[in-house]
């Protein structure tokens, strides 16, 4: 444990390096050409063979210990947004979009700890399997890139007993601090689901409404009633989110347009929910359309990912070798659950894991910027933290589960 600290420490600059490099080439969804080319090159000078094009463009890599053993799996998103970078650093990107998520982050500490573990091999009772992916922040059409990962085989040859990630910046901000690590067992993020309603009437003058059936008027009515499966349906204890992000209709101001198109997102903790909700959306919204004279289509996206849950087990053993390289003052419980979401959520529903917090937005270094914001930074100093709770987890957990 305190070797693989030492060499975390040691690597420091050159994953902040590798991070640079990567921040500067962000690509958005599975078309991360430039990224993939990148990691596998690093991947060659460490001598770790692997498997590139896993849907698209990502990289599935495993290293061999010198005995024989259990498969423990790391997974790292590689992906950016489509937004131009207003940081001012002196890597910002300049091709318009932008690492906004810390996704170079997770590839970058993810290489620093193969790193360490191809330096230590002959201490790996087992294997550690690498999974670089891309479309974390989900595609236009269909999956995103875990479950396309999976389908092409990722999980596979050798398959992982266990499977850990993280996510860095300032998700939760539950006293947790750059330097710290956060951790939670059960629910720990939602589901991330769209769904669309295009309501369905009949278009006319504004000035003769008598001969419409108004889709906007539907639609509002729609809308205010969503509101009530929450704050009336739900048990107040059981979080869930039901926001609409869209309304579209019309092309003039004196036209009633035939049709309304509504559009937004479900978050809930467990399946159970997730389930409910999207009845009750379909029901009252086809509902309250038919009383007032018109139809509706409606369509949910199920290809979201489903709730973040961590295992028991492996979050104990995730918070061990937290401790291990940290000290207990700096392994903190997350509390509360966050009602963000997370494609991880695929891969622990096929093999037990965890997904834990590491946080790197320093406000006293001037990093207040949210997620996803053109100006999201994050506090390089603590990227060797990550590199050095994953490796240590690998070791420790294969020689456990020898």
């Amino acid at each position: 444990m305190e070797t693989t600290k030492k060499e975390a420490l040691a690597l420091q600059e050159q994953v902040v390096a590798w991070r640079r490099d990567l921040h500067q080439i962000p690509e958005t969804e599975m078309d991360t050409v430039q990224t993939e080319a990148y990691i596998c090159a690093r991947l060659d000078e460490m001598g770790i063979p692997y498997r590139k094009g896993v849907a698209g463009h990502g990289v599935v890599a495993v290293l061999k210990g010198s005995k024989p053993g259990k498969v423990f799996a790391l997974r790292a998103d590689c992906d950016g947004l489509p937004i131009k970078e207003e940081t001012g650093l002196p890597f910002a990107s300049k091709n318009g979009c932008m690492h906004a998520c810390g996704h170079d982050v997770h590839t970058a500490m993810a290489l620093g700890a193969a790193k360490i573990l191809a330096d230590n091999k002959d201490h790996l009772e087992g294997s550690v399997k690498f999974i670089f992916q891309p479309g974390e922040e989900g595609c236009k059409v269909g999956y995103g890139g875990a479950k396309r990962m999976i389908d092409d085989g990722a999980l596979e040859d050798p398959r992982p007993d266990v499977i850990v990630a993280l996510h860095t910046g300032s998700l939760w901000n539950e006293d947790l601090k750059p330097g710290d690590i956060g951790y939670r067992s059960g629910s720990f993020m939602a589901c991330m689901d769209r769904f669309e309603i295009v309501v369905k009437g009949k278009g006319s003058h504004g000035a003769y409404p008598h001969g419409s059936i108004d889709p906007i008027s539907i639609a509002c009515h729609i809308v205010t009633e969503l509101q009530t499966i929450v704050s009336r349906e739900m048990n107040p204890v059981e979080p869930a989110v039901i926001s609409i992000g869209e309304i579209h209709a019309g092309s003039a101001f004196n036209i009633i347009p035939g049709e309304c198109r509504i559009s937004g997102t479900v978050r809930a903790l467990t399946n159970d929910t997730r389930k409910v909700l999207a009845d009750r959306i379909e029901t009252i919204a086809q509902t309250v359309a038919q009383g007032m004279r018109g139809e509706i289509e409606f369509r949910y996206g199920w290809e979201g990912p489903s709730p973040v849950v961590n295992d028991l087990d492996v979050t104990e053993e995730l918070r061990q070798a937290a401790v291990a390289v940290l000290g207990e003052a700096h392994v903190k419980e997350i509390k509360n659950p966050s009602m963000g979401g997370e494609d991880i959520a695929f891969f622990l529903e096929e093999v037990p894991g965890t997904f834990f917090f590491h946080p790197s937005c320093n406000e006293e270094k001037g990093q207040i910027y949210p997620h996803h914001n053109s100006r999201f930074a994050v506090d390089e100093d603590v990227l060797w933290i990550g590199s050095a709770v994953m490796s240590t987890m690998a070791i420790n957990w294969l020689k456990k589960h020898k």
